[in-house]
């Protein structure tokens, strides 16, 4: 069973290795946007009073990614500094929320506030929560199976995306079946 959820609900997780010792806590999910992905975790240490550890975990080095947990191997999956989430954010990336997502056809859908996972043992970036502009300011779920281009700014999408949303994280899969479907011929 696929399940999804949001980044904001992997921040404050635990980081544990595959012997069940809790080594870490997740601070930050630093995207990356040339890719339209995640890049790594920046991350603290566990208990009330740890500060930020100087430490990243990369995204590759996530042996698996559950609604409990972020599991790695051992303590060497975690990078031995955190050069990786800084290189990306002085150079403007590792943010897509506060980013427009637009069509190829020059559409706004909205401003992304979350980004949704796919978890399990191969986890990825599925799609975004957009906040549209519109009366009240709703909320859905677009899925992004392929982003046309990424940049702090923008999120680019193909036309179609709009078309296939969702009201929650149940509606998810649905929707990224049609968008998938629709694609395909497109190919």
């Amino acid at each position: 069973m696929t399940e999804y959820v949001r980044a904001s609900e992997i921040t404050k997780l635990p980081v544990v290795t595959l012997t069940g010792e809790d080594i870490a806590q997740i601070k930050d999910i630093v995207f990356d946007a040339a890719r339209g992905g995640v890049r790594c975790f920046t991350l603290s240490g566990r208990g009330l009073l740890s500060g930020p550890l100087k430490r990243d975990l990369s995204w590759n080095r996530v042996h698996a990614l559950g609604p409990d947990a972020v599991m790695v191997r051992d303590e060497n999956a975690l990078d031995d500094d955190d050069r990786t989430s800084q290189g990306l954010m002085a150079s403007g990336g590792g943010n897509v929320l506060g980013a427009r997502a637009m069509t190829e056809g020059g559409t706004d859908l909205g401003k992304i506030v979350d980004v949704v996972l796919e978890t399990g043992r191969r986890p990825s970036v599925v799609g975004y929560e957009v906040e549209s502009a519109g009366h009240g300011h709703p909320r859905v779920l677009l899925p992004v199976l392929k982003p046309v281009a990424v940049s702090g700014e923008m999120v680019l999408v193909p036309d179609a995306t709009g078309e296939f949303t969702a009201g929650d994280l149940a509606g998810f899969a649905e929707a990224a079946h049609g968008l998938r479907n629709r694609l395909e011929p497109e190919e």
